[in-house]
């Protein structure tokens, strides 16, 4: 930079200031500033930047600047703020400053006209042009868009985005009537939002507390049809407490401003000041705004929306009774707790507003309940745990009301009847936030911060350097700051979001101990930090700025608790709005089944869910952490715009502009980098065809060459642009640098403009031609006369003028000649002075120039020279010391190896012969030892063999005892089914009875239709001789029928609706019910009962300690007192009608609660597994008490049917009534005393065996009855759906005109009587029983007659039921019926006949009886499948459990025996073990005999009945009236037959046949979103390789290919991705939990690269159609682009190729080093061990071991295997020759690395072996054809190394051992030459000398790598090349084995 220049330099108030250079240093700059004259800024060279030449000048898009940096960025957007020019552009980003004052007529109606169809460039910047862009991309590209608004909060991001849709509501209106325009109802949910998700701050008067994306849909025509809006994070923390200066949501103070309303007045609001919600921020009002008149507006919004006035005041109700409860006073208590006081006038108010009962609300809000393992606890709370529970509920209640608000919005916007094309959404979300304590919410705005900036740095930064690369445009990447190691931080598996989810799991979990984990994890990351003086904080550093965060309440806003009690209340409450808020979310009416089950089931706390049923909710971070990556998949799915909002300063005044705060948010958003990509870029780009299509205006016909598209662009350009610089040529595309593309537009509107100009002025010039003949004819004759007068006086002017002109000039000449001439000398003077100036300064310039350089030469030669002196003074001192360490290392090596060669030579030079013969008489004994050892080997066998003749012979008495055992056993099983098929003849007998009554009434039916039918004939005979009379009156009785239709159909409209508000009503009732019978409950157990001496508290009492504390029967007598309270809770409790309740409970107390037993009588073992509360736990071993669940969940989790909700009005009921039925002389039954605890103690007294067999029925029988309930409960909910159903439909009159028969009224009556009848003699039947003492005696029939109460009881309760639902079905039949009449009298004057002229109610009554038959059918056949399953896995269990515990036992016993006896138990158990198999085998071969007789002879059948219908086809192809063709399917000739016969049997003979036609498939799998569970399941998660094995290869994939592909053509995104997605999580855990099974690694790696090569055919990119079939390329996907899917299948391909890698090299361990170097395949080659080894003792029987147990053979054999698995699950050729290739180097690598460590290996007898085995591997690989794979290579460094052994090592070989050894290196070499050692008297050790010529022939070779030992751990890059396939996918046929039934071929 030359001196004094004008530049701009950091300031830290400023930003930066402008100056002047003073002084330019080595790494600085001096810089004077203008406004502070005298002083100087220093600051480096890279934060110094160039000025513009005029510094006020501003420009509207950033990049028009001529110095690009960030100080003139700032200037401009300063400048254009202090003009009122608050929008510019960054290229296509635009910067909106906040005025904070209202700017005139910026966004009026005259403005969105003004900037409707314009470019960017050709208007001012506006958030109206970036609306614009998005809207016309929209409709050119066909594609989505996205308007993203960001910045900090108070930058004005709600506005921007509000001024978006409003622009968007103006250009895209539907042309409809007002009441139906989507656009008006898109603005009106902005107030709504505003007031209850916005609220004040310090930084923003209407701060967005949540973050929002509105998603605009237009319809093909451009149209706006429907919205929707996403929420993120609503900031509930705020509804409960505020920061100084800051308020609650706006919604608040609206309502106390409007208190006065009289609407208002039920709430009791007042002013906002006395609501403690409303008070903490001590701000109650803003100025400039009218809470009153935004409420005013709020409501209309809400009208506009169609929520209407009674909805609103139900809103309004629920607000403020969030502001009463706030006022809830909660203090202490003396008993460690907190308690409210009656009378407490806001919690009065607030329950009444929501409907609840407010004892119930003060008791849960000072308690808690808690209930475990058998006992129930309720625990008082601290008055600061009530009040945090207090807070938390308002909260709750908050953001339920707000989802359900929006929930409303999105139901209104989204109602159309177009269909939507595409959208626009609109992102305003919270901007980054710090302040001076940041919490949870903080950390979560502030993440999703962080998502959004990389996803700006993705679109704008790599996309865009990518796509030049991809192009290879020339470009200079540039280094941007990636905040991807920051997002990891928060999100990586363990990261912050993963170790708070963790830790909220924990019981004991806190924030304490959570930050510390942090501590510990995350310590050294750099972006997070601990805080020197805090051990509950954490600093994160974000790309804004580094934040701070306290821990303090992390955990329990990512809980998110609320004490189930208190949501229970709401649950009842009277309102429906309250009730409905904490519904869970129901499935459509679509979906999901009609029955009452459906509804969800009641959480309780402090229960365990049943086994299999226990899921966590998901926390607050999790789900946050969701929805912001479906946020992102949008984003990433559409076509993103940029708004980046500033704000200008943080004290929200107009007119301060701050330049600090600025610079920190333009550097933060990015926008530096996009001014630098804009300037050294090519933002705007083109196709050839598109630039060709856009401007072929602009060129000539010489320049247009329609076969080469980019020669032709070339042309055009090279015309049109000079500077070459402006514009590349790429592969595909035109690239151009900014404002060129605007410049073209320029030329072709000029060019359209100049030939419509043209044409103009062709047009123009004949008309005025024309005219101008017509006038120039009749002027033509003035002319003549004209021209002659006034050429005479033009030539008497002309010689006036010349004589004038003469005298003029003369007299100017001479006086203009002397001023000329004096002008000149005055200028030569002046010229002269000047230049002599101008060239004596710039002498002396250029002098100072000239001798400062010659200074700075000199200085910076004399600095080089010293620094070089000293550098190299300081590398010879190294050297030096470097050789001379060297040089004394080598000498003291060469000392020690002359030292002991010497002293070797000397010392052993006489004992090399007597080596020599001890070595042989070692080997005479070696080979003596081996015959002996042979010898004894052979003795063993002998002995061996005699013991099993011996047990042989005893087992012969052990199988005879057993074949008696099987006998009795078969005598028992004949006698069980005996007693089954009586059971089930009597079924039989009940069932024939039901078949009879149902073909009775049939008969009745058929009759009454029959009449019906000849009623009718004889009313159209008459209606046909009225008709002729009454033809004038036609008119008004359609009139009539039409408003009679239409009553008709309002009066069902109103009944459905009121069956549907029954049932929420009924769900209400019911939860409040739960509620009551859970506090009766519990003051049953915890109802203080005190005794002298002892007392406890709230919080220690207990149930066990409740039961030990009551009076026994020989204490105490009951009390009045005691009994009418019995009576209270016994009438209580009979309120439940439902399953399995309270009724059920109060019948099973009665018979055996109450039962008073002797002594010496056994407890009767149905009695003992009956009774559900306390007395079973007494019963019970105490392993079965812990093991079983707590009695209020099993009686507490029922679901409860909607046909019993006024059950509890009744006064009686049958199981009352059975009850009292009971005689009290049989012994069961006396009074009303509960069964005590000694009493129980003194029944269980007895024997050991008696308690055992008691324990063991007990908990069968529990099992056998919870599972008979279950049944039943499941049996009801069926019935209870087709119910529902019934009622709901239109029903058929007919049926309920026919029940209103007298004869079948009078036989219902009878069918009731018998009934009574049965039932009475059941009763004295049970009676009897339990009279019998005998029955219940453990003997023989004890189990019997258990079996069948129970089965009597189970009766009994079934038919009790029965009998409750045909009264209920029977009154609504009746209730039916009467409606029929009065619609008949009413409309069709009496006459029924006429409700059903045309049959259409029997048709539908018999189309609907024929639906449901089906359905049973179906669901008949679905529950036995499942029972057979459910059995056959239970018996696996069994026998497993078995197997494992004699396995168990066996162990044991071998543990304690000698080894003899071990060998004779062993051999024993092998005995048995294979004498079952056997019989196993015999069993299933006989099974498998008869199965094939079975079929024999149906195929022989099926042969014969398959001949008879070939001649019918034959007979039936000659007829027109059928269509066979002769290449169809035996099976569709069958169809077409069955088709036949029926077209036959309804029609007739003389009426035309139904023709089919041979379906054609499109090669797509249609299937239910439903069913994607299940379609996943039992496609991947249960699918056995053993199953795959036996279908086509990778049918999986073709099947997933196929169900894609329909979700293609449906054009259903989210199914796709849903599909896609699970998948991809389904692949991932089966082979995480197959991973040590080769076949399934392999089998869904195969699936794997089939679906990703699937996914490219059939892609549509041309790159991969060109092996296609036309068929295949008609079937590629139309409109998804799965490309980024498919890069996910790829990176998943690789990571099963890796685990299946270790897998495979895991099995191949143990076999490498015994295959390959303990493998002496040469036999003899070995002379033993070297000489001078020790030997080995540690490890010689390890080795014995191994050598029998793996070999080279082991080794092909796994090869083998692994090339059959991969030839069965059709890998891919290519990727078997990489696996092969990467197990090749494994083998090189462990066999040379054990090879380097072990010396006995290292000479040249096992080097000629090892050679020897490795030969076996390379032809194994040509074999197999693998030779070219690469695997070949990988051997080369261990055949090296056994060449190495066996080569010549004197001094003439080094170089052809250096030449030979060449993939091994140097310290591989020397560690082998080392080792080598000689193993007989023909070998010689290697000389030192050799070893050294080694070395230094060596150190010239190129060093890669000088590792010892090769990495066993390497692992070789994987490809998946592309591998089309030829089948067809319409041919695929998807097998049974799969059941996949529910997926239909399209």
């Amino acid at each position: 930079m030359d001196g004094g220049k004008k530049i701009w330099v950091p300031h830290p108030h400023d930003g930066f200031k402008l100056g002047r250079i003073l002084d330019i240093g080595v790494d600085t700059i001096t810089v004077e500033p203008f406004d502070a004259p005298g002083s100087a800024i220093s600051a480096p060279y890279n934060r110094v930047f160039p000025a513009e030449e005029y510094d006020n000048k501003d420009v509207e898009d950033n990049c028009a600047l001529m110095y690009l940096n960030e100080a003139t960025l700032l200037n401009n957007i300063k400048v254009r703020y202090t003009k009122n020019l608050i929008y510019s552009y960054v290229a296509n980003i635009l910067i909106a400053v906040n005025p904070y004052f209202e700017v005139p007529e910026l966004y009026s109606s005259q403005t969105i006209k003004k900037y409707v169809g314009k470019s960017l460039g050709t208007v001012p910047p506006h958030v109206f042009a970036i609306a614009d862009k998005a809207y016309r991309d929209m409709k050119a590209l066909k594609t989505s868009q996205s308007i993203i608004v960001s910045g900090e909060s108070g930058a004005g991001k709600t506005v921007s985005a509000k001024y978006a849709m409003r622009y968007f509501a103006t250009v895209g209106g539907s042309q409809d009537n007002e009441e139906t325009q989507v656009e008006k109802k898109v603005l009106a949910s902005n107030p709504i939002m505003e007031s209850i998700g916005n609220a004040k701050t310090t930084r923003n008067d209407n701060s967005s507390r949540f973050g929002k994306y509105i998603a605009i849909g237009f319809n093909k025509y451009n149209q706006i049809t429907s919205a929707h809006m996403r929420t993120y994070l609503l900031e509930k923390s705020r509804v409960v407490f505020q920061a100084d200066q800051e308020r609650n949501y706006h919604i608040f103070y609206q309502l106390c401003a409007s208190a006065s309303l009289p609407e208002f007045e039920k709430f009791h609001l007042s002013h906002q000041d006395d609501f403690d919600y409303t008070s903490h921020g001590s701000c109650p009002d803003i100025d400039g705004i009218d809470d009153a008149q935004d409420l005013f507006i709020t409501r209309d919004a809400f009208s506009t929306l169609g929520i209407n006035e009674k909805q609103q005041m139900m809103i309004f109700q629920i607000l403020s009774a969030i502001l009463h409860f706030g006022n809830i006073e909660i203090t202490a208590d003396d008993n460690e707790g907190s308690s409210i006081q009656s009378g407490d006038k806001s919690l009065g108010v607030m329950c009444e507003l929501l409907g609840i009962d407010t004892e119930q609300m003060r008791k849960w809000i000072c308690n808690r309940k808690i209930i475990t393992v058998g006992e129930v606890l309720v625990k008082p709370l601290t008055p600061t745990e009530a009040s945090f529970g207090r807070d938390a509920l308002a909260k709750a209640i908050y953001s339920h009301l707000f989802t359900w608000i929006v929930e409303e919005i999105n139901k209104v916007l989204s109602v159309s009847s177009t269909k939507q094309n595409k959208f626009i959404g609109v992102l305003d979300i919270y901007g980054f936030e710090t302040f001076e304590r940041n919490s949870f919410e903080q950390f979560c705005i502030n993440y999703a911060n962080e998502k959004l900036q990389q996803q700006f740095t993705l679109h704008v930064f790599k996309l865009e350097q990518e796509e030049y690369v991809r192009e290879a445009i020339e470009w200079s990447f540039i280094d941007f700051y990636d905040n991807q190691p920051c997002i990891d931080l928060i999100e990586s598996k363990l990261g912050i979001l993963d170790l708070l989810d963790e830790e909220c799991m924990m019981p004991s979990g806190s924030d304490e101990n959570w930050c510390r984990k942090l501590y510990t994890k995350h310590g050294k990351h750099k972006h997070f930090e601990k805080p020197r003086l805090s051990n509950i904080a954490f600093i994160i550093y974000h790309f804004a700025d580094h934040v701070e965060y306290q821990s303090d309440g992390f955990l329990e806003k990512n809980r998110d608790t609320v004490i189930e009690e208190q949501l229970n209340i709401l649950k009842a409450s009277q309102f429906e709005l309250v009730a409905d808020l904490f519904q869970e979310p129901s499935v459509p009416d679509g979906k999901r089944p009609r029955s009452s089950t459906a509804k969800k089931l009641t959480v309780r706390p402090g229960t365990q869910p049943p086994k299999g049923q226990k899921q966590h909710k998901a926390t607050v971070g999790s789900q946050f952490r969701m929805s912001l990556t479906k946020l992102m998949e949008t984003l990433n799915a559409t076509n993103p715009h940029y708004i980046r909002c500033i704000k200008p300063n943080d004290d929200k005044q107009a007119f301060s502009f701050e330049p600090k705060r600025a610079v920190q948010q333009l550097r933060a958003c990015g926008v530096l980098e996009t001014i630098r990509i804009s300037a050294a870029g090519y933002p705007s780009r083109w196709t050839y065809n598109e630039f060709y299509q856009r401007y072929r205006v602009l060129a000539t016909r010489k320049e247009i060459k329609k076969k080469d598209m980019r020669k032709t662009c070339e042309n055009i350009l090279q015309k049109l642009i000079q500077d070459p610089d402006k514009f590349q040529f790429g592969k595909t595309k035109i690239f151009f640098r900014a404002g060129q593309v605007a410049y073209l537009e320029k030329l072709r509107s000029d060019k359209l403009r100049a030939c419509g100009v043209m044409i103009q002025k062709t047009v123009r010039m004949w008309l005025c031609r024309r005219k101008y003949q017509k006038i120039r004819k009749s002027v033509l004759l003035v002319q003549i006369y004209g021209r002659g007068l006034l050429a005479r006086r033009k030539g008497l002017f002309l010689r006036q003028t010349a004589a004038a002109t003469k005298i003029q000039k003369t007299w100017r000449g001479h006086s203009k000649r002397k001023d000329y001439l004096r002008m000149c000398k005055a200028a030569l003077t002046i010229q002269a002075f000047t230049r002599g100036m101008f060239g004596r300064k710039y002498y002396n310039h250029v002098l100072q120039d000239t001798k400062s350089t010659i200074i700075q030469s000199c200085v910076r030669g004399w600095l080089a020279r010293i620094r070089y002196r000293r550098v190299r003074r300081g590398i010879i001192l190294l050297q030096s010391h470097c050789r001379r360490r060297k040089a004394k290392k080598l000498l003291k090596l060469l000392k020690i190896e002359a030292k002991s060669v010497e002293h070797i030579k000397h010392v052993n030079k006489g004992l090399e012969n007597k080596i020599i013969e001890l070595q042989q008489k070692l080997d005479g004994k070696n080979k003596e030892i081996g015959v002996l050892r042979e010898d004894q080997v052979k003795l063993n066998n002998l002995r061996n063999e005699m013991e099993k003749l011996e047990k042989f012979r005893n087992s012969e008495a052990i199988i005879k005892a057993s074949s008696n055992k099987i006998v009795d056993l078969e005598q028992i099983i004949v006698a069980l089914r005996a007693e089954v098929e009586k059971e089930r003849g009597e079924k039989l007998d009940l069932v024939t009875e039901k078949e009879k009554m149902k073909g009775e009434l049939e008969q009745v039916i058929a009759a009454l239709t029959e009449e019906k039918l000849s009623l009718v004939k004889e009313l159209n005979l008459a209606n046909e001789t009225i008709e002729q009379q009454e033809e004038s009156n036609k008119a008004i009785i359609a009139e009539k029928l039409e408003e009679a239709n239409k009553e008709l159909l309002e009066e069902l409209n109103e009944n459905r609706d009121h069956h549907q508000r029954t049932l929420k009503e009924y769900d209400r009732l019911q939860q409040r019910f739960e509620n009551l019978q859970g506090e009766l409950r519990i003051q049953d157990f915890i109802s203080p009962i005190h005794h002298p001496g002892h007392s406890r508290t709230a919080s220690t009492v207990s149930v066990a300690s409740l039961e030990s504390d009551r009076p026994t029967e020989d204490e105490t007598e009951f009390k009045p007192e005691n009994n009418e309270q019995n009576r209270q809770l016994s009438n209580l409790q009979g309120l439940d009608q439902g399953y399995g309740t309270g009724r059920k409970k109060e019948r099973r107390q009665g018979m055996l609660g109450d039962v008073v037993w002797q002594e010496g009588q056994h407890l009767p073992a149905d009695h003992m597994k009956t009774p559900p509360d306390v007395s079973e736990n007494e019963t019970r071993s105490p392993v079965e008490r812990a093991a079983s669940p707590p009695r209020a969940l099993e009686n507490g989790d029922v679901h409860h049917s909607p046909t019993h909700q006024n059950a509890g009005d009744r006064s009686s009921s049958p199981h009352k009534e059975d009850v009292e039925k009971i005689p009290r002389k049989s012994g069961l039954v006396r009074g009303d005393k509960p069964i005590k605890k000694k009493r129980l103690k003194k029944i269980s007294k007895g024997t050991s065996e008696e308690k055992k067999d008691v324990s063991k029925l007990d908990l069968a029988l529990l099992i056998k009855l919870q599972n008979r309930v279950k049944d039943l409960e499941k049996e009801k909910s069926r019935l209870q759906g087709e119910l529902e159903r019934n009622t709901v439909d239109d029903r058929p009159r007919s049926r309920a005109s026919t029940l209103d028969d007298p004869r079948i009224t009078i036989k219902m009556q009878e069918l009731e009587v018998d009934n009574s009848k049965l039932r009475e003699e059941l009763n004295r039947l049970r009676t009897a029983v339990a009279e019998d003492p005998a029955f219940f005696d453990d003997g023989e029939g004890s189990k019997a007659a258990r079996e069948f109460m129970d089965q009597f009881e189970a009766l009994q309760d079934e038919l009790e039921r029965r009998r409750e639902e045909c009264i209920q079905l029977r009154g609504i039949l009746a209730n039916r019926s009467l409606e029929t009449g009065m619609v008949v009298r009413e409309n069709y004057e009496g006459d029924s006949d006429r409700l059903n002229e045309d049959q259409e109610l029997a048709l539908a009554y018999s189309t609907q009886k024929q639906i449901l038959r089906m359905q049973e059918d179906q669901m008949d056949k679905m529950q036995k499948n499942f029972h057979i399953k459910e059995r056959e896995l239970r018996e696996q269990i069994e026998e497993l459990k078995v197997d494992n515990e004699r396995q168990q036992k066996l162990i044991g016993q071998n543990l304690t025996l000698t080894p003899e006896a071990r060998i004779e138990a062993t051999m024993q158990h092998e005995i048995t073990r294979l004498t079952s198999e056997n019989l196993d085998l015999r069993e299933t071969i006989d099974k498998e005999e008869q199965q094939i007789t079975k079929l024999k002879k149906a195929l022989k059948i099926y042969a014969k009945k398959l001949k008879s219908m070939e001649e019918i086809a034959t007979r039936m192809s000659k007829k027109p009236t059928a269509k066979f063709t002769p290449g169809s399917d035996k099976s569709d000739i069958l169809a077409e037959l069955e088709q036949l016969d029926i077209s036959r049997s309804v029609s007739g003979d003389g009426l035309p046949m139904v023709k089919h036609r041979d379906r054609e498939y499109m090669g797509m799998l249609e299937y239910k979103s439903e069913d994607e569970a299940r379609l996943i399941r039992n496609l991947i998660l249960d699918l056995k390789p053993k199953v795959a094995s036996g279908m086509l290869p990778g049918l999986p994939a073709y099947i997933l290919l196929m169900c894609i592909r329909h979700t293609d053509y449906s054009n259903d995104d989210e199914k796709v991705r849903s599909l896609l997605t699970n998948t991809i999580r389904a692949v991932k855990k089966v082979v995480k939990r197959g991973i040590d099974d080769i076949e399934t690694v392999s089998l869904w790696l195969a699936n794997i690269c089939r679906l990703l090569h699937s996914l490219k055919q059939y892609s549509g990119e041309k790159a991969f159609k060109s092996e296609n079939t036309p068929k295949q390329n008609e079937q590629c996907l139309r409109n998804f682009d799965l490309s980024e899917y498919r890069q996910i299948l790829s990176d998943q391909a690789v990571w099963i190729y890796q685990h299946l890698v270790k897998t495979l090299q895991s099995e191949l361990h143990p076999t490498v080093v015994p295959g390959i170097l303990e493998h002496e395949a040469i036999a003899g080659l070995s002379a033993g061990k070297p000489t001078g080894m020790r030997g080995r003792s540690s490890s010689n029987a390890r080795d014995l071991e191994e050598d029998h147990t793996y070999s080279l053979e082991h080794m092909m054999k796994s090869l083998n295997h692994f090339v059959k698995i991969f030839h069965v699950h059709a890998i891919d050729p290519e990727l078997s020759k990489q696996i092969f290739k990467q197990l090749h180097y494994y083998i090189c690598a462990q066999a040379l690395n054990n090879l380097l460590l072990r010396k006995d290996m290292c000479h040249w007898s096992k080097g000629m072996q090892i050679r020897y085995n490795i030969s076996h591997l390379e032809q194994w690989l040509r074999d197999h054809k693998l030779q070219d794979c690469g695997a070949t290579a990988m051997l080369e460094p261990l055949v090296q190394a056994s060449q190495l052994l066996q080569a010549r090592k004197t001094e003439a070989d080094v170089d052809s051992v250096c030449e030979m050894c060449s993939k091994l290196t140097l310290a591989q070499i020397v560690k082998i030459l080392n080792l080598y050692t000689p193993v007989n008297e023909f070998e010689e050790r290697v000389p030192i000398t050799f070893i050294r010529k080694i070395q230094e022939k060596l150190k010239s070779r190129p060093v890669e790598s000088n590792d010892l030992l090769m990495d066993t751990k390497k692992v070789y890059s994987v490809t998946f090349p592309f591998n089309p396939s030829s089948l067809a996918l319409e041919t695929i046929v998807v097998p049974e084995c799969l059941a996949l039934g529910f997926v239909n071929r399209v």
